[in-house]
């Protein structure tokens, strides 16, 4: 008889039969390096194309009935799971995103149209909207796309994932992913919708975590960014562009400057216990004016733009 497994963040009510192990999503090989364990979890890296991901990991479906339910956006583990008060943050979400328009503004001298995929409660989407752009959101949490739909309206929102929802191919001038392209099982695939969907001179924007930054190094295994149920793969700056090139995409830049955030102190203090107990103890004043904000860049996310060419 199957028995229940313990998964951080999720508890033990996950059944077993609900794992699958993967080969590389990337390349297809089945040759690898362990990395380090964590419960049922392994962190491997691809001897041939060097990709890190999970195995195994959880099947498609559980990802989205079981990882990405309400205990996702409130969160009591957001260490190994999710977000603490994804809702209560919002004000340093828009402060995040309109820092982040640099990037936007690069790249397009006019609003246009844009899609968001994973768009959450739509925050990112809030600031283009402030900024004159005509805007979509993709969402395929049941439990967050209220939030969007409430935010930008019924009509911007569509509830499901990218390729299931139909939407005009050549609609977009500019796709997003924002802390999104990790969780997506099949990366090449997905990149190709994109690429479907943007229109002539189309720009894709990517945020994901760089797992051969200095962070990412010293902290090993005690890195915020491994959250096994939730972020499946461990790109670097050669692994994403070979995924995007296998898509038929070119890199334009890819910078860490932007990749920040606006965080409260209490989340700081939060993930300092994920580090050390010692160090959760010395900043456990910090709890006494959680709200805070503060901007924080470890330099260890990626912000990428490329072109289909």
């Amino acid at each position: 008889m199957a028995v229940a497994s313990e998964i951080p963040g999720l508890g033990k009510d996950v059944d077993p039969r609900a794992f699958q192990a993967v080969d590389c999503g990337l390349c297809g090989s089945s040759e690898r390096v362990l990395k380090f364990q964590d419960g049922p979890f392994s962190v491997v890296t691809c001897l041939r194309c060097d990709l890190t991901y999970v195995t195994p990991r959880l099947t498609d479906a559980t990802l989205i009935e079981k990882v990405y339910d309400e205990g996702y956006w409130s969160s009591n583990a957001a260490k190994d799971r999710g977000y603490t008060d994804y809702r209560r943050d919002a004000p340093l979400y828009l402060a995040t995103y309109r820092r982040r328009l640099k990037v936007v503004r690069r790249h397009f001298a006019r609003p246009g149209r844009v899609l968001d995929v994973g768009c959450a409660a739509g925050y990112f989407l809030a600031v283009m909207q402030e900024q004159g752009w005509q805007v979509t959101g993709l969402e395929p949490s049941d439990a967050i796309r209220p939030q969007a739909e409430e935010r930008l309206g019924r009509a911007n929102v569509h509830g499901g994932l990218l390729g299931q929802v139909p939407l005009a191919p050549g609609s977009f001038d500019l796709i997003t992913m924002w802390d999104v392209i990790e969780h997506i099982p099949d990366v090449v695939a997905a990149a190709r919708e994109v690429r479907k969907l943007l229109a002539p001179g189309g720009k894709f924007l990517i945020e994901t975590q760089n797992v051969r930054s200095l962070a990412a190094r010293v902290l090993g295994k005690r890195w915020q960014h491994y959250k096994h149920a939730e972020h499946i793969y461990h790109f670097h700056k050669d692994t994403l562009r070979d995924a995007l090139a296998r898509a038929g995409f070119r890199v334009l830049e890819n910078r860490p400057w932007l990749g920040g955030k606006y965080v409260s102190l209490g989340f700081v203090a939060e993930r300092a216990a994920r580090l050390h107990p010692l160090a959760a103890a010395l900043l456990s004043p910090l709890k006494l004016v959680a709200h805070v904000p503060v901007y924080v860049n470890l330099l260890d996310e990626m912000i990428v733009v490329a072109e289909p060419g």
